[in-house]
């Protein structure tokens, strides 16, 4: 069964950055057939999409789906404060309240024209089973691609670290539950719907053994590794006191700067740590929201991305953003980059490329992040007949700089998750009833 997708503003993101106005994306088996402008190519099926707006599917490449059941909390907080405030609440998440939060979380992404999400869950309380499941199963119902992770914390305050002692887990069962979701979840190839990602928490929550054991068994199972690194100056500190060094060269004498490793913020990089990353491969997932929520600072991304730094965005937990909205991280990024470097810094469609063909890199995708032959058919249809975007000529950078926008329609691997605005395979307001009810659990 081919769909031919037609009368559509269709922007590509190839590497010549090829749109098509008046064009067409001919879909297949999940997967894109061909796209282009002008004679239609022949289909079992022709959806007229009315001059709307057709982008790549975005990818966010860092977030916490728990943490939707607690926002607005420790609102004047730095990260270390809000960590040890938040903490304890963290500590009574189970399955359900997993399931809850995560469906709450991807459908707001979903509903913002994301496709592919990672998770970055590293809190499991003892006696607690089936975290990751939870989310898992969420996604698939939902109908998004997720890349889970096994994280973990294995410093607690008595031994010098942030998190309480009742949260933190034994190395070696980390390691044998990591190898054991890897064996049930992890998919290979092209369309991949769920994969897995080892995922230590930070310099200041993990044993420098615990993060080095992670990443050989990473490598042996052929799976990506993150952390945090480098979000705040008070994580500089900490690491200088405790290690004799900055963050980032704490991470590479455990062999942590690679081509398979993405980091979270990297706020606070010297220009020398920038060229390393660059030149050992190592990507960064952007939040700007979330580094202005808790005052960490703004990412230097365009010396990044002149260093040929593999940069994706993300929306981070739901406690430090309280909107999981990527296409608003889309523009946020473009703001803070022209707040940073002037009005240069940063072009609408740099900002886009960022959230969509550069959260793929980051994520080690070559099978998505842009509309071309061969490339999973995931793509989001943008309305472009709303009240702000009159006026604007150039629709995509309408689009951008009015965000953010609910998306008209959702498409995952050739599947409608989004129709008409509205969730297809979900009741969005069966989940935010369910999402209220165990968020109650949590209250103080």
């Amino acid at each position: 069964m081919s769909t031919l997708y037609a009368n559509a503003h269709v922007v590509t993101l190839d590497d010549a950055r090829s749109e098509h106005a008046g064009g067409w994306l001919l879909v297949e088996d999940g997967f894109v057939r061909d796209v282009g402008a002008g004679a239609e190519p022949e289909s079992d099926e022709r959806v007229d999409l009315g001059g709307k707006v057709v982008t790549p599917g975005l990818v966010n490449t860092h977030h916490h789906l728990y943490q939707t059941l607690t926002r607005a909390r420790a609102q004047e907080a730095d990260l270390f404060s809000w960590l040890r405030e938040l903490y304890p609440v963290w500590a009574r998440v189970d399955a359900e309240a997993e399931y809850a939060a995560a469906r709450t979380g991807l459908a707001e992404l979903a509903l913002s024209g994301c496709t592919t999400v990672f998770d970055h869950h590293y809190v499991f309380p003892r006696g607690r089973a089936g975290l990751v499941e939870a989310e898992v199963q969420a996604a698939r119902e939902l109908g998004v691609r997720i890349v889970a992770s096994r994280g973990s914390m294995d410093l607690g305050e008595s031994d010098g670290g942030l998190p309480p002692d009742e949260l933190v887990e034994d190395l070696d069962a980390v390691l044998a539950d990591t190898e054991r979701l890897a064996g049930e979840l992890h998919e290979q190839g092209p369309g991949a719907r769920v994969q897995l990602a080892v995922a230590p928490c930070s310099p200041f929550s993990v044993t420098g053994q615990l993060m080095e054991e992670s990443a050989a068994l990473a490598r042996r199972l052929g799976l990506p590794l993150h952390t945090h690194l480098a979000e705040t100056v008070e994580e500089d500190a900490y690491c200088r006191e405790l290690y004799g060094c900055s963050p980032v060269e704490y991470l590479e004498r455990l062999g942590w700067l690679a081509g398979d490793v993405w980091c979270a913020h990297c706020v606070h990089l010297r220009d020398d740590e920038i060229r390393r990353f660059g030149e050992t491969g190592t990507g960064v997932a952007h939040c700007p929201t979330s580094n202005l929520r808790l005052g960490a600072g703004v990412a230097r991304v365009r010396d990044l991305l002149d260093a040929n730094v593999r940069v994706g965005l993300g929306v981070d937990g739901s406690a430090s953003n309280e909107r999981s909205d990527l296409f608003f991280e889309v523009k946020q990024a473009l703001l803070v980059a022209r707040g940073r470097g002037g009005p240069g810094a940063m072009t609408v469609r740099d900002a886009l490329a960022l959230g969509a063909r550069g959260g793929a890199a980051v994520l080690g995708r070559d099978d998505i992040g842009s509309l071309e032959q061969g490339k999973c058919a995931d793509f989001a249809v943008w309305r472009v007949d709303g009240l702000e975007l009159g006026g604007a000529e150039d629709l995509v950078a309408g689009l951008v700089f009015s965000a953010p926008h609910r998306v008209d329609r959702l498409v995952v691997g050739g599947e409608d998750v989004v129709r008409d605005g509205h969730l297809v395979r979900a009741d969005e307001d069966e989940i935010a009833r369910e999402h209220r009810r165990e968020a109650t659990r949590f209250t103080a």
